[in-house]
């Protein structure tokens, strides 16, 4: 199964609350470009981060608004913040980082936000059959086994490979390269990554 990758910076996902308080009451986030999920887009509008340590400008938004609020930094970014978010599943929010969101009306401090986003396959129900959710699988990059990479299934989900961009940058991987998932696991003889 070839799949195509999609690389991630550090982003923002917020709830419809979070956004009222940062924006103002009933804004409506404005799409800049709409991403590989159906229905997601990378927004005009961004967001300051800020820690005790420092602080980042111009970080983008990733709509609509979710059930949730989160912060995905990169590992590059723990060092420059001083922090250290767990490498997680996006919502698996239990015990991360407490960072602060600024927006042009307000701003929100709030402790379990925080996390470094994993490598994972998005993939619909209909081509999930020989998958489970959350399923750790390998995929292969040129000469390279990619391993620890997480299994998301949903119905509208459309197929596409995640990861951040540090982890990209280390693998010599682009936005728009592909990745082989060979079943769940891949048996050819190559270099594992770290």
């Amino acid at each position: 199964m070839k799949i195509k990758v999609g690389v991630s910076n550090r982003h923002v996902h917020l709830t419809r609350e979070d956004i009222d308080i940062l924006f103002g009451k009933d804004y409506k986030l404005t799409p800049r470009n709409y991403l590989d999920q159906p229905g997601q887009f990378a927004t005009e509008e961004t967001v300051t981060l800020k820690t005790d340590k420092n602080i980042k400008e111009y970080v983008r938004i990733v709509g609509p608004a979710r059930s949730y609020t989160q912060v995905e930094v990169l590992e590059s970014d723990k060092e420059y913040f001083g922090i250290n978010p767990p490498v997680r599943n996006s919502g698996d929010l239990d015990n991360s980082e407490r960072i602060t969101i600024i927006g042009p009306k307000g701003e929100i401090t709030k402790d379990n936000i925080c996390i470094i986003a994993n490598r994972h396959i998005h993939i619909n129900t209909e081509e999930s059959k020989d998958f489970k959710e959350d399923e750790i699988v390998k995929v292969l990059f040129q000469d390279k086994i990619l391993d620890n990479v997480h299994i998301k299934i949903a119905d509208n989900f459309a197929l596409a490979f995640h990861i951040n961009k540090d982890d990209a940058s280390n693998n010599d991987i682009e936005n728009g390269s592909i990745v082989i998932l060979k079943e769940n696991r891949y048996a050819g003889e190559c270099k594992k990554d770290n």
